[in-house]
């Protein structure tokens, strides 16, 4: 793969990782929760690149401080 192609799309998933983090945190403090309480959410990402019929699913958890 070309050197422009890995530049410009790695920008365009530190993109992706930015802002999901500022949405995440954000509707946190909209719902008024706590990150320290221990409490956990289960998230889920869909890629989806069109003109390559490309669905890509990442599904995980977001863990609070459980100390």
């Amino acid at each position: 793969m070309s050197d422009e192609f890995n530049m410009t799309m790695r920008k365009f998933l530190k993109q992706v990782g930015v802002t999901s983090q500022q949405a995440i945190e954000e509707a946190m403090r909209d719902a008024g929760l706590d990150t320290t309480k221990g409490r956990s959410f289960s998230a889920k990402v869909v890629l989806t690149v069109d003109d390559l019929d490309l669905v890509h699913v990442v599904e995980g958890e977001i863990a609070g401080r459980t100390e």
